[in-house]
């Protein structure tokens, strides 16, 4: 087995560096850049296991503290900044944007893995770069905090959920519905039976790190699949349709 290196990278944002944890296994095919949930970090044990079968998958990962260490203090105390979901994607169009300037990275495509709040977040940065992210997982996320510009995402979209999550699959099946709201957009709920809002549950974790890295090697190698199927799964875009001009 390749012993696997962790590099420790900055990513420079105008209200101060993110702290970021970079592996690439060789040969990585391409990189996913994570972005945490509510008053987690970089350290978070779910997405480091997530984070681990991508590796052994050929993936290379980005876990990136999405606060400052000021911030971060600030958050633990007041909760200030774990729900805004405008400055967490903020900070993660910079680390998109890092990963062109590293030799490591630089032209790799793109996927992104958010996770409850980050999961938001994910979808507001893959919408600020729809050149460069090529794919989004969301693990009990709550993308539909993502608001209108849930409507701007083109990355096929890939939507983990518990099956006894109950209220954020609803959501979740809420935001799906916005999500394809523009033409040519692929997403896919997938639920975890017996899972909770955490995947503890046994097993549970593993089939996320499956569901995640079949997502990401389908569309972050060869091109698109079109979306198939009922509501058992895809929901299908519909008709392309002209949007009226952004005045």
């Amino acid at each position: 087995m390749v012993q696997l290196t962790t590099e420790p990278v900055i990513v420079k944002t105008p209200a101060g560096h993110l702290e970021g944890d970079l592996v690439m296994p060789p040969p990585a095919r391409a990189v996913v850049l994570f972005a945490h949930g509510s008053g987690s970090s970089r350290r978070s044990p779910r997405n480091r296991a997530v984070a681990e079968q991508l590796h052994n998958a050929g993936f290379g990962t980005l876990l990136l503290d999405m606060l400052t260490s000021d911030e971060a203090s600030t958050d633990q105390r007041t909760h200030e900044f774990r729900f805004d979901i405008d400055l967490l994607a903020e900070r993660l169009t910079p680390a998109i944007d890092a990963l062109d300037s590293w030799r490591s990275t630089r032209g790799m495509p793109v996927g992104l893995f958010g996770a409850s709040t980050g999961a938001a977040a994910a979808m507001r940065a893959a919408a600020s770069r729809p050149d460069r992210v090529a794919a989004v997982v969301s693990r009990g996320g709550r993308p539909d905090l993502g608001g209108n510009g849930l409507a701007e995402v083109q990355a096929p979209t890939l939507l983990i959920v518990g099956g006894d999550d109950r209220e954020v699959l609803n959501l979740n099946r809420q935001a799906a519905e916005l999500l394809t709201s523009l033409p040519l957009t692929d997403v896919k709920i997938e639920i975890v039976p017996h899972a909770g809002h955490l995947f503890e549950e046994p097993g549970a974790l593993e089939k996320v790190s499956e569901l995640a890295g079949r997502w990401f090697s389908h569309y972050l190698g060869a091109g698109r699949e079109k979306p198939t199927g009922p509501d058992g799964g895809h929901f299908k875009p519909p008709e392309p349709r002209r949007r009226p001009p952004t005045m």
